[in-house]
């Protein structure tokens, strides 16, 4: 039995429609719980509490929703009305209930941050960079609301309460500031939602109470204009599906028509955006017929231009040519019997598949135009959720009272999250998106770089925490950072996975480092330099002068050379006595050669075509080494330079001079003897990486003489001399060095 305080509640079966008598049980109760409080409870809006809860439970009813999310609408407004009675919830109606209800709170916060970004947007009027972020914001805004709610149940409720409390201005005829705020924030947030989520009913009768609000004036005269109710439109529109629907079973074709028309802030934007008047709408009625393929449209077109008259300028053929993002339709033009014209619009069941939940989804190219701001990954998320409550709208009486069935989909629609990003605040209300699991540190290097390197603490919803908490959706982060005079850098322990997970944060944090090393280089190079002044009574030279002579553009570049060991003190004194610089190689060498290595003398087995005795030397630009294929070419004083038959130098030579080209082979050489190779590896820097890639040479027993390392945007290039004996010990160490973890590109040089 219900009690008298529900029963007071008029219509209770549109309330439990659907449900089985168990679960209208369920719903009943939770009415009967609220009830005593809800009854004298007035809300910030106005309304009568026991009222509104009514309200947005008819809604949800509308909407097939599943008990859980009826009781969850009804209890939402207790922990605000009276928080002692609101700690009952979970004993009388379990922990599922209670998270509903914490996540519809949840979103609730969304109205005063809302209103918080309005208050401190700067007039955007005149300002295009000011409109582009405060549009930004708004799509984050967006995105946050989706994120916060782990069970998209939640939003369901959400926008059921706010079309129910718009419905409630409009009854009262409430045209003030109060209603205004609420109409902003439904056209920014909660009609795009309902949009994106393809709940169509609650879409437009969202937008077009809003717009009755923010716009009355418009609102009132194109209300005037279509001359007839909402519902004389929607009976003209019945009317003709039923004879379209009795012409195509005549002829054996088999679709679904269904139409809707055109509501009014619709009818607005169209004529505002396009510069018309409203009696060049073509499409103020219109209805869409889905058949099951491309002949069939074809068919239909011509029964629907049989029936009524076609505008020939009002045509589009989009199935011969779809539009660029694949969208496939028919549209027509027809003019009806009452000399107005309407809208048909003719697809097979794929392609309104697709034009509903692939890529050119209607609210992708209504909204965002052609971009795709939101990301492939969130769009196809959005599909799965649209595609999910598409299905619970469809499905039969028969399903919804089929509890396997229900619970299948409610276990379905609870595990669909937007949970690969978050969505947090800073203290003046700015919405910040980070990857999931992102820590304070991320959040500082969002702001800002120079906040990131100066971050010393952070505060989440007003507490402190360590930098490596996990952030979640919602919270409000504030950063401490040092004080002026007390800035010291980050810290290196942040380039660790638990500190710092956005890529852009470890490599602003990588770029500090680089930048620091490469000052203590210099700082280092600098000072061996002054020392070698000091040392030759020179302190008085000039030292770009000096940096000229040692063939460098700045003194800079000298310091940074000396620092890292690449140009010798010796050259420098050289310099300061006029002297010539002995040329040195660029390389950094970090083993002595092998006794048996061609650089040391070892014989290196090269057999000059056609004559004997004469000097060879493997030549430093390509380093060949058995078995390449070589030549030879004849250098004045230096006997005969060996090169790599497909060396860029010997093919420069050979141009200029043809005729000291001669024919070289290999021949026998020791069995130790091993040759100088160039190997070059391309890496995302890391810790540990140049340890990684030497233990390998190790393994391989290849001596390595040589090593140049650069690191820049987190990416290692290394350049290593190593001897080899040959091609095939190269080609093992090259397939191993491949497999180091981060090495992106390995080959010889």
């Amino acid at each position: 039995m219900v009690s008298v305080a529900a029963s007071n509640i008029e219509n209770l079966d549109i309330l439990v429609a659907g449900l089985t008598q168990e679960d209208a049980q369920r719903v009943l109760s939770a009415l009967e719980f609220v009830a005593p409080h809800y009854e004298n409870a007035v809300l910030i809006t106005g309304q009568n509490a026991l009222q509104f809860a009514r309200g947005v439970v008819v809604t949800l009813s509308g909407l097939r929703s599943d008990v859980d999310t009826r009781i969850a609408s009804i209890l939402f407004e207790l922990p605000q009305i009276d928080p002692h009675v609101a700690e009952g919830i979970e004993p009388r109606f379990g922990k599922e209930i209670v998270d509903l209800v914490g996540g519809v709170r949840s979103l609730m916060r969304l109205s005063a941050l809302h209103l918080m970004q309005q208050a401190a947007q700067p007039d955007t009027g005149r300002n295009k960079n000011a409109a582009q972020q405060a549009s930004t914001q708004l799509e984050t805004l967006r995105k946050m609301l989706l994120a916060m709610a782990s069970d998209m149940r939640v939003v369901m409720v959400r926008l059921a309460s706010r079309l129910t409390t718009l419905r409630y201005f409009a009854d009262q005829k409430k045209f003030d500031e109060t209603s205004q705020q609420y109409a902003r924030e439904t056209f920014d947030l909660y009609a795009p939602l309902a949009n994106r989520l393809g709940i169509w009913q609650m879409k437009w009768e969202l937008e077009d109470l809003s717009f009755r609000f923010l716009e009355t004036e418009s609102y009132t005269k194109i209300a005037k204009m279509l001359e007839e109710k909402r519902t004389e439109r929607e009976e003209f529109i019945a009317r003709s599906i039923k004879r379209l629907q009795q012409e195509m079973d005549a002829v054996g074709i088999k679709a679904e028509v269904f139409g809707r028309p055109k509501h009014i802030y619709s009818i607005w934007n169209k004529m505002r955006g396009k510069s018309i008047s409203f009696d060049e709408l073509n499409d103020v009625r219109a209805f869409r017929i889905i058949v099951d393929d491309v002949k069939a449209c074809y068919t239909v077109l011509g029964i629907v231009h049989n029936i009524w008259t076609p505008d020939p300028s009002e045509f589009d053929d989009y199935i011969a040519r779809p539009k660029p993002n694949g969208y496939q339709s028919l549209h027509t033009v027809v003019i009806a019997e009452d000399h107005r014209g309407f809208e048909v619009q003719i697809r097979t069941k794929a392609m309104h598949h697709f034009a509903e939940y692939g890529v050119a989804a209607h609210w992708r190219y209504k909204e965002v135009g052609s971009s795709n701001f939101a990301g492939q990954e969130y769009d196809e998320k959005i599909s799965w959720l649209r595609q999910l409550l598409a299905w619970k709208s469809d499905i039969t009486e028969a399903v919804v009272n089929d509890e396997n069935s229900q619970r299948e989909w409610v276990e379905k629609l609870k595990s669909t999250a937007l949970d690969d990003r978050i969505y947090v605040l800073t203290p003046q209300a700015r919405v910040i998106e980070l990857p999931n699991n992102a820590t304070p540190i991320d959040f500082a290097y969002n702001l800002h770089t120079t906040i990131g390197h100066n971050c010393r603490g952070a505060r989440v919803d007003g507490l402190m925490v360590p930098l490596s908490t996990a952030l979640k959706n919602g919270q409000t982060v504030e950063i401490i950072t040092a004080k002026a005079g007390l800035e010291t850098g980050p810290s290196r322990d942040w380039l660790n996975p638990e500190y710092a997970v956005g890529t852009r944060t470890r490599s602003k944090i990588r770029a500090w480092f680089n930048a620091l090393d490469q000052q203590e280089t210099l700082n280092k190079g600098r000072a061996h330099v002054e020392k070698t002044l000091q040392r030759e009574g020179k302190t008085a030279t000039n030292l770009d002068e000096l940096a000229r002579k040692c063939g460098f553009d700045k003194v800079d570049d000298l310091f940074l050379s000396v620092g890292k060991d690449e140009f010798s003190l010796r050259q420098i004194e050289h310099a300061l006595h006029d002297e010539a610089i002995e040329t040195v190689s660029d390389e950094v060498l970090v083993n002595k050669s092998r006794a048996s290595s061609v650089i040391q003398g070892a014989k290196s087995g090269v057999l000059v075509v056609g004559t004997e005795g004469l000097l060879t030397l493997l030549a430093k630009c390509c380093k060949p080494a058995p078995p390449d294929l070589i030549v030879g070419f004849v250098t004045r004083g230096k006997g005969v330079s060996i090169h790599r038959a497909n060396c860029k130098n010997f093919a420069e030579m050979r141009k200029k001079s043809p005729e000291r080209v001669i024919l070289t082979t290999w021949g026998e050489s020791g069995r130790e003897t091993v040759y100088p190779v160039d190997i070059y590896v391309l890496a995302q820097d890391r810790q540990g990486l140049l340890r990684d890639i030497s233990e390998v040479f190790s393994r391989e027993k290849i001596n390595v003489i040589g090593v140049s390392t650069q690191s820049a945007k987190g990416q290692a290039r290394m350049s290593f001399t190593a001897e080899i004996g040959s091609t095939a010990q190269l080609q093992k160490a090259l397939t191993v060095l491949r497999d180091v973890s981060g090495v992106q590109d390995v080959r010889r040089q």
